[in-house]
This record gives C-alpha cells, sequence and structure tokens, in this order.
C-alpha cells in the first residue's frame, strides 16, 4: 500500500459518538495518517444513551445535557484519530427494551422517513465528494433501531448521490466507488481472541458471545477486505477513552493485553458491499481498484 494516499476521501457513518471508536477506528486512523481525507459522520446526539461506565463521576440527564457531553467526548474522539467529523442531526431512538418491546419515542431517527434522514447525508456526501464510504451491514451489527436506520441512510445516499435527479436541491452530484461494511465484531475474530486468551491462562470476555451466537445459528457474513492497521491501535484506545460516559477503561475493550491482541489480530475487517470500479476479493485496501491521479 502506498504510503501517500493525498487526493483520496473516505467517509466513515455512524449511528452515535462513540460508534466510531470502535468500529473501523484504527483504519480511519491510518488513512489519515497516509494522507487520506477522512470524515466521520455521526447520525444522532446520543441523546439516550445510558452511563455505560460505571466509574464515570457524573450522571448527566437524558436528552440536551447528555447529548452535551457526548458532543465534547465526540471532539476528543475525533482529534485523537486525526479525523474530520460532522454531525447529521438527529435524535438518538434508544434501545428498546421489555417484553414485548415500547414504540419508539415520537421524533426519534429511527422513525424518520428514509429519504428525509438520507436528504442530509446526500448533501454531505455530495460537498466531500468521498471516493469510498463505510457503515453497517442490514442487521446494524446488532439490533438497535439506529444502527439499522444507518445502514439504510448511507446505503440510500450511496445509491442516490451521484443521480441528479435525485434530492435535486442537495448539491452536484458525486457517486462514491465503493461501499463497505464493518465487520468489527465478527465470530472469527472473536474465537481467535478468545483461544489466544486462553492460551496464555488469562480470563477471556469473548466466551458467552461465542456460545450466545452459535446457539442462535446467526450466519457470518463474508469478509472481503482485511486493513492491516495495528500501529493505530493507540490512537483507536485514545478515542475509545474519550467516550468516558460510554467506555470504562477497566472494562470490555481493555480486557485483551495490547501485545496479545497485536501479534494474534494486527487487521480490522469489511465487507465490500458494493464497487463501481473493478477489484478483486481478497483485498487489503479499502480504495484498492482507485486510481489516485485519477480521482483527484
Amino acid at each position: 500500500m502506498a504510503d501517500d494516499r493525498s487526493g483520496l476521501r473516505l467517509m466513515a457513518v455512524h449511528a452515535h459518538p462513540d460508534d466510531e471508536s470502535s468500529k473501523g477506528a484504527a483504519t480511519t486512523a491510518y488513512y489519515a495518517a497516509h494522507g487520506v481525507e477522512v470524515l466521520v459522520v455521526t447520525c444522532t446526539g446520543g441523546e439516550r444513551g445510558s452511563i455505560l461506565n460505571a466509574s464515570y463521576p457524573d450522571r448527566p440527564a437524558e436528552g440536551e445535557e447528555m447529548a452535551a457531553v457526548r458532543r465534547e467526548e465526540m471532539a476528543r474522539a475525533a482529534a485523537a484519530l486525526g479525523v474530520q467529523h460532522r454531525w447529521l442531526g438527529f435524535v438518538d431512538s434508544g434501545l428498546p427494551e421489555g417484553d414485548p418491546l415500547p414504540p419508539l419515542p415520537e421524533g426519534c431517527f429511527a422513525l424518520v422517513p428514509l429519504e428525509e434522514a438520507a436528504a442530509p447525508l446526500v448533501e454531505l456526501v455530495r460537498a466531500f465528494r468521498p471516493h469510498v464510504m463505510t457503515t453497517y451491514d442490514p442487521s446494524g451489527g446488532y439490533p438497535h433501531p439506529d444502527h439499522i436506520k444507518t445502514h439504510e441512510v448511507a446505503a440510500e445516499a450511496y445509491r442516490a448521490a451521484g443521480d441528479a435527479d435525485r434530492y435535486p436541491d442537495g448539491g452536484e452530484p458525486w457517486e462514491p466507488l465503493k461501499l463497505y461494511y464493518n465487520h468489527d465484531f465478527s465470530l472469527t475474530r472473536m474465537r481467535a481472541m478468545h483461544e489466544a486468551l486462553l492460551s496464555v491462562g488469562a480470563e477471556s470476555p469473548f466466551g458467552d458471545w461465542i456460545e450466545s451466537r452459535s446457539a442462535r445459528e446467526i450466519p457470518e457474513r463474508a469478509v472481503t477486505t482485511r486493513v492491516e492497521c495495528v500501529e493505530m491501535y493507540p490512537a483507536r484506545d485514545a478515542a475509545l477513552r474519550a467516550h468516558a460516559t460510554q467506555i470504562d477503561p477497566e472494562g470490555f475493550f481493555f480486557s485483551v493485553p495490547r501485545d496479545l491482541e497485536a501479534a494474534t489480530w494486527p487487521v480490522e475487517e469489511y465487507e465490500l458491499a458494493d464497487s463501481r470500479v473493478p477489484t478483486q476479493v481478497p483485498e487489503t485496501d479499502l480504495f484498492a481498484g482507485i486510481d489516485p491521479e485519477a480521482v483527484r
């Protein structure tokens, strides 16, 4: 992979602040460090997020108070990754719990009609002009309504941004060349990390996940692309720690010794969902098949 990737642009579309730090973070930091212009887009403000870090000293109220805290966290995370950042401006839907599940809150992101929800992202795609976009697969990666909606919105923007007849008030058309889905929590990765921890006599946080997913017979999605970005794991970790309301520095995301992780799993994985340029899988580069000189 060429060291200087200047002239190339990557857009990563996520649901909430902190998702960009747990999904594809080392990849975005890697490309940014090698000259790619990287823009992280966050669809919601995380207003309904819970405090997931038991050691966090305060308890901001749900709504604007929580959103204000998470805006500050997001700014620190973006700085740690070396990326640009934009908010799409929608309201967190929250994760419904109970049986039966309660209705989603009025006005939340998941309930916004697709074309209305996609319009600001189409405008941003046309303004930023990414060559590559990343987001979640159709399941959302897990069944949070905002993650599923993020997939729908990103896929719609990828398809529509280059069509002058779609979203005619959204700026000059631009057609991204490739769309990828993040696969940071694949069963293959979890098994590899689980076995590596057991091999050194350490406890593994992955056992229950593996058993649960295997019991539910969740099919594994195809992995087409592995980006070696281990050099940026420290930047990823700094971005994770920036989200102090969500990430316990002594918790799950830091449960694997970093030297063991680097030796066992030095890559981040993706599924090539669509390509408008010729490419062959497996790939080691999200920009495979794209000529930097031709797209400058």
